[in-house]
């Protein structure tokens, strides 16, 4: 090889006879441990137990043995902001279950119609069917929404959960029906339970009929959820002095905050004289579109009213919802690779976190 007048000839190492000096020892960066491997590094490469004695008890070694455990790169990357403003944590899915029950009951309640609870009840259930666990869905709407949204016609029902309350001789059994997802199941309501509230005005503990009638079922099923009606009359307390939690579904407009003031003072009476254990799950944004202003305002105040109680998941706002009622099944099966159908197992996965 060649080198030009003004380079000076090759360095002495290449002249002829003259050996290569050793590379300098490489210092390990302690500000970033992990990055100073090579990439071809196997990081699962045992150190040797036996070190060279020239090495023992040097700088280099004490501060290698004193940095910290390796980490991989997004270790350290910082969380995605969410819809909500705050960092998205990961929720990871939950382990298999050995056995079944008893049952977590949990309220979907919001006084306000249109706001995603039957949408809700439907598809969360269905996500935690998906997850391995038994769920049973309770349309406890005079409507009968969630029943049709799961196929069933109400008009055409011989039984139904106003039997059930008000019936002697009706078993939870007679009433609970299949769904088309394995490991969910549905007791279905239609107009009839519109005069149960009037009925039970008389009835001796009143507030806890709806406990008594679904106690039967703790010991078969891991969640049950129970789809309200509209309002906060005698039917909602009774799903409130039910339940465990409660899961507030929130379109993400003015007039549904306003709303969420009564709701939390309703649960806070039912809580002081009914139903001490109950607690607030999550405030769930639904109908979630960030394209307006006006959504991201409600968001922004609803994150600021009620803080970490407000889900990290969020349901957009998207035509398929619609679509699944009237095919009369969950969005987690009839389009599994949506937007929507993953909300929802994201969703189940934060519940079963919190």
């Amino acid at each position: 090889m060649s080198f030009p007048p003004s380079y000076g000839g090759p360095p002495p190492w290449q002249r002829a006879g003259a050996p290569r000096p050793a590379a300098p020892p490489r210092q390990p960066r302690l500000d970033q441990p992990g990055l100073d491997e090579p990439e071809d590094a196997d990081p699962s490469a045992a150190v040797p137990s036996t070190a060279a004695p020239s090495e023992a008890g040097t700088p280099v070694a004490e501060a290698a043995a004193a940095a910290p455990a390796r980490t991989t790169v997004a270790d350290r990357l910082p969380l995605a902001i969410g819809p909500t403003g705050r960092p998205m944590p990961v929720f990871p899915e939950p382990a298999p279950l050995t056995r079944h029950g008893p049952a977590r009951v949990i309220a979907m309640c919001n006084q306000k119609g249109g706001v995603g609870k039957t949408t809700t009840t439907i598809n969360l259930g269905a996500a935690f069917a998906e997850l391995g666990r038994r769920v049973l869905l309770v349309d406890f709407d005079p409507q009968g929404s969630l029943s049709v949204g799961l196929g069933v016609a109400p008009h055409e029902l011989d039984l139904s959960i106003y039997n059930l309350l008000l019936q002697r001789g009706v078993e939870l059994a007679d009433v609970v029906r299949p769904t088309k997802v394995a490991n969910l199941h549905l007791l279905p309501a239609n107009i009839d339970l519109s005069g149960a509230e009037m009925q039970l005005v008389t009835e001796v503990a009143r507030e806890q009929v709806l406990q008594q009638a679904l106690r039967p079922a703790y010991d078969d099923y891991d969640v049950i959820l129970i789809d309200c009606q509209p309002s906060l009359g005698l039917l909602t307390v009774n799903a409130l002095t039910a339940a465990h939690g409660v899961i507030v579904p929130m379109e993400c407009e003015y007039f549904a905050l306003r709303g969420l003031a009564m709701l939390t003072e309703t649960i806070e009476k039912v809580q002081q004289r009914l139903n001490p254990g109950l607690e607030i799950i999550g405030v769930l944004p639904s109908m979630y579109d960030a394209r307006t202003i006006h959504t991201r305002e409600v968001m922004a105040r609803v994150v600021e009213r009620f803080g970490d109680h407000v889900f990290h998941t969020v349901i957009a706002r998207t035509i398929r919802f619609p679509e699944t009622t009237v095919a009369g099944e969950p969005i987690t099966t009839y389009d599994t690779s949506s937007t929507g159908a993953a909300s929802f197992r994201q969703l189940a996965r934060e519940v079963l976190a919190r």
